[in-house]
């Protein structure tokens, strides 16, 4: 179930002290290979951390052998220091390893703005290196958590090959990757194009089109390693797709453990002119803090998605538009549909459909309830 299931990986979770709830913190992932192809994509925030600084040197020449990971502070914002802090992760990770330094990812998830304790996570590393083995995936799961209430994981088999994955992320989850520490492995044979291609095919549909609460990080990182360990090279489009199924499984499990909600929405926008028209109604659905807090309220209030859609540049009709709530047509042709106390919002799923009436594309979107735990939690994150 974890992302040492494909051969040719060893990983370990250990406790370095970086988090005060003295819980896992540093988690190494390595490839044995025979091969090292790799495939990443990053933030596209402008305020990026230290370690995606590093870490897009490491990956340009699509080629990874081990990547390191911390909770317990981002490195974000934390000047020359805290990069030397992400270059002496890599060199010491690559000296224990026999590795040279520019062929390890560093990946850093926590608190802005404040130093990590490089003594510490010195030794962290030292005796992450010194517990890798093929069943050290559920540790090094546990140990990128930050406020995830859970470890996620998940696996997918192909044609002689598989592929697993671990991901972190609980908040700031929005579009160019949600914030999101991801690891996914395989031991498929694939060239680098061909694992470019399919990784950023399956974030596209995925990752991207989560957008919890509008808050991009400074640090997500998806990063697929193949080793090749199979021996087997594998059709790239079922590889795509089996990959697109490990992405979108870790995507929900982040929805659902996302901090505080209550209802996990999924917004359907149907009938576009262009998936990009579907993609920004649904995110401005999604966006809105109108619209999440009558979900939480369980009021069906379609007005409030109707104004949402009038904010985009989407092309439609405003008196041709349908809405759904939970398969309840509430809203059609611009008017009132069938009666929204039909609606029921108990369920923790809850599902949003956009008719459009312009074309014949879709795309969904996922995001959550606004919550009193979700303001809570984030207004007390750093204290």
């Amino acid at each position: 179930m974890s992302i040492t299931s494909p051969k040719g990986f060893r990983a370990a979770g250990v406790t370095a002290g970086l988090k005060a709830s003295g819980k896992p913190d540093v988690a190494l992932v390595v490839n044995d290979g025979p091969s090292d192809i790799a495939a990443c994509v990053y933030t596209s925030n402008r305020c990026k951390a230290n370690p995606v600084l590093w870490s897009e040197q490491v990956t340009a020449d699509g080629r990874a052998k081990a990547v390191v990971l911390n909770s317990g502070g981002a490195n974000c914002y934390t000047g020359p220091e805290g990069f030397q802090t992400t270059h002496a992760s890599a060199e010491l990770v690559a000296e224990r390893l026999g590795l040279g330094a520019i062929d390890v990812v560093v990946c850093s998830t926590g608190l802005i703005g404040e130093q990590l304790e490089r003594d510490r996570l010195t030794a962290g590393i030292e005796a992450a290196a010194g517990e890798l083995s093929a069943e050290g995936g559920g540790a090094a799961a546990e140990a990128i958590m930050t406020t995830d209430t859970h470890s996620k994981e998940s696996l997918r088999s192909g044609d002689g090959w598989s592929i697993g994955g671990m991901a972190k992320g609980a908040g700031m989850l929005a579009p160019a990757l949600a914030t999101m520490l991801v690891v996914i492995t395989t031991d498929a044979e694939l060239d680098s194009a061909a694992a470019d291609r399919a990784l950023r095919a399956a974030t596209r549909v995925t990752f991207d089109r989560l957008d919890s609460d509008g808050c991009m990080s400074t640090n997500d990182t998806v990063l697929l390693m193949c080793s090749g360990a199979s021996g087997v090279a594998a059709d790239e489009a079922a590889f795509t797709e089996k990959l697109t199924e490990v992405c979108h499984d870790l995507a929900q499990q982040l929805l659902s453990d996302a901090e505080g909600a209550d209802h996990d929405i999924a917004i359907e926008v149907v009938g576009a002119a262009s998936e990009d028209d579907a993609v920004e109604v649904g995110r401005s659905i999604a966006r809105s803090n109108l619209f999440k807090a009558a979900i939480f309220g369980k009021d069906p209030n379609w007005g409030r998605i109707l104004a949402s859609v009038g904010t985009t540049s989407a092309e439609f009709e405003p008196s041709a538009l349908d809405v759904a709530m939970n398969g309840v047509w509430i809203c059609r042709g611009g008017e009132p549909g069938d009666s929204r106390d039909l609606v029921d919002l108990d369920a923790r799923a809850v599902s949003v459909t956009v008719d459009l009436k312009a074309g014949t594309e879709s795309a969904t979107i996922w995001t959550n309830d606004l919550t009193h735990a979700y303001v809570h939690e984030n207004s007390a994150y750093s204290t």
